[in-house]
């Protein structure tokens, strides 16, 4: 045979029905995922080239960016190689099907459900590794939860969420610190706010935001009827610290003019107060205090670069504040996300039609298995839109 798939590597085959049988197909990857491996290898051609350019490594910061996006290509491009060697041993071990040697034959089949079965993990990851990242996956998170209609039974139901989420926190091995809390009257929180640290926890848990809808008897009831209530839940990641405002010479207009403050007859003589006006915000600040003009641009560009910072700081404020809106909703019973229904033992996550008669296990913390499909959904999601 001109190829095989290596037994160190790959399954090895066995007489198993389930084994693909197609006698000359690999698994296909959509065109335009094709299309961009074909980019990406053309990029990641080129920027071998331009790192052992002279020219580039004397310039120490192209060089560093140009570093950086060459290791993002890299692994793409060793499945790109990977599925290309794979391919064509799978079609090497096509071709000596029809050999006159039975024994060959029987090789042949082997080498090409093995290659069949390497390449279909091959392009699995490869697709993986295309997908959109969220930069925020690995923050940390916050995690808000509030009583939604229901009165008390909303607040009891918020109290187990919350367990459920530290019970999984636990297993997860992320450290959760409780930031706010208000209880409610006969127990349970009327709102939780939590901050969880760890690995991957915004990436984890961002798919929990929306409405949790309960249906249970409350233990107050008498006459044994299935209260209906809800709980909002919202995760949002932990924001990275406001970078400090670069200011551009070209945004700033500087204007000197005499002080009017006390300091006897020398600021008669010189123009030692400093105005300048951020021209893309409109932000102007003054400094008239020191007698040196030097001395009150300084501070007048210090106060310029905080009032910067700090409505950077606000505008971050206020999104986080829509975006947590736009995750929960009002709060009302119809807007649900997931429904616990204690009397069937049922969880039902009404975005994928997911039905789990595992209600103990979910609220003792094991929402894997809840979570895993909504991930899944979402990355299949990411994958149809790849081609756009």
């Amino acid at each position: 045979m001109a190829a095989v798939c290596s037994a160190s590597t790959l399954p090895t085959a066995t007489s198993d029905p389930a084994r693909p049988t197609h006698r000359s197909r690999a698994v296909a990857v959509k065109p335009s995922i094709e299309r961009k491996l074909s980019e990406i290898r053309d990029r990641h051609e080129e920027l071998t080239a331009m790192l052992a350019d002279g020219e580039t490594t004397a310039d120490a910061a192209r060089f560093s960016r140009l570093s950086r996006e060459y290791a993002e290509l890299e692994p793409m491009v060793r499945q790109l190689k990977a599925m290309e060697r794979l391919r064509q041993e799978f079609a090497d071990a096509v071709e000596l099907l029809d050999d006159g040697d039975a024994d060959m034959r029987a090789l042949a089949r082997e080498a090409r459900d093995s290659c069949q079965l390497a390449l279909l993990t091959v392009e699995r990851e490869t697709e993986r590794l295309l997908m959109p990242r969220d930069p925020a996956d690995q923050a940390d998170a916050f995690l808000e939860i509030r009583a939604g209609t229901g009165g008390d039974e909303a607040a009891l139901f918020a109290g187990t969420l919350l367990r459920m989420y530290l019970r999984y926190a636990e297993a997860k091995g992320w450290k959760v610190e409780i930031l706010s809390e208000r209880p409610g009257e006969v127990g349970g929180y009327k709102e939780v706010i939590t901050r969880i640290a760890g690995s991957g926890v915004y990436g984890t848990l961002k798919f929990e935001s929306g409405t949790h809808r309960v249906q249970r008897v409350p233990e107050t009831e008498s006459q044994g009827r299935i209260h209906t209530s809800a709980c909002t839940v919202a995760v949002l990641p932990e924001p990275t610290e406001v970078d400090e405002v670069v200011l551009a010479k070209e945004d700033l207009r500087i204007d000197t003019y005499r002080s009017s403050g006390a300091g006897g007859q020398h600021v008669n003589k010189t123009d030692s107060a400093v105005r300048i006006t951020h021209l893309p915000s409109g932000i102007v600040v003054e400094c008239q205090e020191e007698r040196s003009q030097h001395k009150n641009r300084a501070r007048a560009m210090a106060l310029l670069q905080a009032r910067l910072t700090d409505s950077a700081r606000r505008t971050q404020t206020a999104a986080r504040a829509e975006t947590r809106r736009n995750l929960v909703g009002s709060g009302d019973r119809s807007e649900r996300i997931r429904t616990y229904n204690f009397s069937q033992g049922r969880v039902t996550d009404h975005r994928i039609d997911l039905t789990l008669y595992a209600l103990d296990a979910i609220l003792e913390g094991q929402l894997d298995d809840v979570i895993e499909p909504l991930r899944q959904e979402h990355q299949a999601d990411l994958l149809a839109s790849l081609g756009d």
